[in-house]
């Protein structure tokens, strides 16, 4: 028995809690992994696991066997990363999960020239809005985009993203141009949510962060989609530049309440907090990190 992967085979099973979802992210049979379990088990002399049908738990000796486990497969990936970092060049899979906009139009583009530059990288990219499970699906690496990080996530920020306050020529011509953010109350606003109707939005007042409420008769996960909104006269967008650059460009919508800056949103590599980062994934994270400074 290899002990080494045994080891690692049940660390996975016991973060994720099944049998099937570890064969199914090693690409094997249910019954390789139960096999490798019962064998370190009968290797050890003890019950890691108490199997259920519906859930799976840990024996005391399995808790403690897991905590040593993490930290030997810890230093081992350490020696190992610093092997590779001895010869200077990255190989192996990374997992990359990245949001769809912001991953389509500035983050492709370097990725594509980040594989170009290391060809025995191989990258599989997971474009989507959705906040993934670094564990369960076998993430390296995350970018997301956000204002707050949660306090135990584990992230590296790579650079920010201006926000902008838009809408068309036509809407403002109709119900005219809010001076003050307090006057977006009184207009039609088109808002960005993952989980229901955002009812504020924040800009620097006096040299603070003041919410100020709207009213949205439009919301949306998607930022392109209100953009869209925004051409067609729909009402006012509050979304990050780099969606609204090419309808600021071409004229269909201009910027207002210049004088009141909303907060950056920043851009983060989102890491699992209990691996070694491998010596690939840093190297991709220095790269972003140098290109979206």
């Amino acid at each position: 028995m290899d002990r080494l992967q045994a080891m690692h085979v049940f660390v996975r099973v016991a973060e994720l809690g099944s049998f099937s979802a570890v064969a199914h992210q090693l690409g094997v049979a249910r019954s390789v992994v139960t096999r490798q379990i019962a064998a370190l088990e009968a290797h050890l002399g003890v019950k890691l696991m108490v199997r259920s049908t519906r859930r799976l738990t840990l024996t005391s000796a399995g808790a403690a066997y897991l905590e040593k486990c993490r930290v030997i497969l810890t230093l081992v990936e350490a020696a190992e990363t610093g092997v590779a970092e001895e010869r200077q060049t990255p190989r192996g899979t990374i997992r990359v999960s990245l949001p769809l906009s912001f991953g389509l139009k500035r983050v492709a583009p370097l990725l594509l020239q980040f594989a170009r530059r290391y060809p025995e990288v191989r990258l599989d990219m997971d474009y989507s809005d959705r906040r993934v499970n670094l564990i369960e699906e076998a993430i390296d690496l995350s970018v997301r985009i956000t204002g707050k990080l949660g306090a135990n996530e584990v992230a590296r920020r790579l650079g920010t993203i201006p926000m902008c306050v838009i809408a068309s020529p036509d809407y403002l011509a109709e119900h005219g141009t809010p001076r003050h953010p307090s006057e977006l109350a009184h207009h039609e606003c088109l808002s960005y949510t993952m989980v229901g109707a955002q009812q504020t939005w924040i800009f620097e007042v006096e040299g603070g962060p003041v919410s100020f409420p709207i009213h949205a008769r439009l919301h949306a996960n998607n930022g392109e989609a209100l953009i869209e909104a925004a051409v067609q006269g729909m009402g006012i967008a509050l979304q990050p530049a780099f969606i609204a650059e090419a309808a600021l460009v071409s004229g269909k919508v201009i910027t207002l309440l210049d004088d009141f800056r909303s907060p950056e949103l920043g851009i983060y590599a989102m890491l699992t907090s209990n691996r070694q980062v491998p010596y690939r994934v840093k190297v991709l994270m220095d790269f972003l990190a140098d290109q979206l400074r």
